[in-house]
């Protein structure tokens, strides 16, 4: 361990700070790696719960703000203390969708307050995970072929969304997913690669201005620009507790978020590991570990309360440390800060809002399929060669994809409501569904630990 420390090229440790000037730059560079996914968050939810652009200006706020919050725990205060950014989870999606299905009838607040009850008591749950020291005890059970398809439907799960979003105007979508391929795996610039999300959604949004401007795409087309939404924006977003109204509570959302939070859990526990590597630190303890948990849950507390989404940490920032070698937290909470100065500027809030569909959609193809082929990539880790294996991840994910369009059609309702609701809300998420009988048939179908993808301790 001590040889991988002093291996690691590192300019700045863990406890350094930086030159001011130069701490702002590089804590500047953060934000500019978690942008592009954090903020696609909450465009895609928008207008799936029909907000319009001025709310999903506000909406975007929201986040960054809960997300600046977020970090500031983990690095700071309560967390891992690890050089770790928080940002917009893609977990939580299938589970909002299924709520935003639920709710949406009631209008924007209902379906704000829905989400913001179920972040809030998930939340709960994976803070006593955290800090009750439970998540260690579910090692055993949290073997690859468990992880691959419940990872995989977070992604292909999410296909319809991606598609019919990118189809409101295919050459702009198209154009999307090129520039993301090109810069991405062809530049040889690594920070081109570490930010082509966020370049090929800024040449995207320069097409449709043009065309904008240019009267190339008018009012009602998918591709226009809506310009007199920032100028009915002020310039100052005062944060509030429960923008939307009080917080509702229902069982059947909470199970069905739990399919998010341990979607989540799974990704951090692996975040934490990579983090300390790229930052030349021991391999995190149980302790940092399930304090990294807690601080995750209550994060998600907090977001709820202020409008936001869930949160999770994010394996771009990782990458950003690696290539750096700035692993100093102070930077991380410089990102922080800059989140949520960010969050109180209004018109910046207004500014994203109007990045049109088709721009948005073909982002969402890029990352939908990449999160979809991570799943893959963890399932490597296994035996593919195992009939065993083979039988367990077709199964799951066969079911994961299929019984939640069933539910969709052929809703669950019996005594007692609040047990048909729970039910219904499970099978209706595709990743619960595959977690669910991934664990079954791992648990009781007899396999060796190099099999199965584990260690033996």
């Amino acid at each position: 361990m001590e040889e991988r420390q002093q291996a690691k090229h590192i300019v700045y440790g863990l406890n350094e700070k930086p030159p001011f000037g130069l701490w702002v730059i590089l804590g500047f560079q953060h934000v500019l790696t978690l942008f592009g996914a954090t903020t696609l968050v909450p465009l895609i939810l928008g207008p799936a719960i029909g907000m319009n652009q001025v709310q999903i200006g506000h909406f975007i706020s929201q986040v960054y703000l809960a997300m600046g919050i977020a970090t500031f725990i983990q690095v700071f205060w309560l967390g891992s203390g690890l050089p770790i950014v928080q940002g917009s989870s893609f977990s939580f999606l299938p589970p909002f969708f299924y709520i935003i299905s639920k709710t949406k009838d009631g209008g924007v607040n209902n379906v704000m307050q829905a989400i913001s009850g179920a972040l809030i008591m998930g939340g709960v749950v994976e803070a006593l995970f955290g800090y009750g020291k439970i998540i260690g005890l579910l090692k055993k059970v949290l073997t690859p072929v468990v992880i691959g398809p419940v990872i995989m439907l977070i992604g292909f799960g999410l296909a319809p969304v991606a598609v019919n979003t990118a189809s409101s105007y295919w050459p702009i979508s198209i154009l999307v997913v090129l520039l993301i391929f090109i810069f991405s795996l062809r530049a040889k610039s690594k920070t081109i690669n570490i930010l082509s999300i966020i370049s090929a959604v800024v040449i995207g949004y320069l097409v449709a201005l043009i065309g904008t401007l240019a009267h190339w795409f008018p009012e009602g087309h998918a591709a226009y620009i809506k310009l007199s939404t920032i100028s009915q924006t002020g310039w100052f977003n005062a944060p509030k507790l429960f923008p939307y109204g009080p917080p509702k509570w229902d069982w059947g959302f909470f199970a069905a978020i739990l399919a998010g939070y341990f979607a989540s859990m799974i990704e951090s526990v692996g975040d934490y590991h990579s983090v300390s590597y790229a930052a030349g630190l021991p391999d995190p303890d149980a302790d940092k570990i399930n304090r990294g948990i807690g601080a995750e849950g209550l994060a998600c507390i907090i977001s709820g309360m202020v409008g936001g989404v869930g949160t999770t940490s994010y394996t771009e920032n990782i990458g950003l440390i690696n290539i750096t070698g700035i692993a100093s937290r102070y930077v991380v909470g410089m990102g922080a800060l800059i989140l949520i100065l960010m969050s109180l500027i209004g018109k910046f809030g207004a500014l994203i809002a109007t990045i049109p569909s088709p721009v948005i959609g073909g982002a969402y193809i890029a990352l939908f399929g990449v999160i979809g082929g991570l799943g893959i990539q963890v399932l490597t880790r296994a035996d593919l060669k195992s009939q065993r294996n083979i039988m367990i991840i077709g199964i799951s994910v066969l079911l994961g994809l299929g019984i939640p369009a069933y539910i969709g059609q052929h809703h669950l309702t019996f005594n007692p409501k609040w047990l048909s609701s729970i039910i219904d809300a499970i099978l209706s998420t595709g990743m619960a569904v595959a977690g669910i009988v991934a664990i079954f048939f791992d648990q009781i179908i007899p396999g060796t630990p190099e099999e199965r993808g584990i260690k033996e301790n």
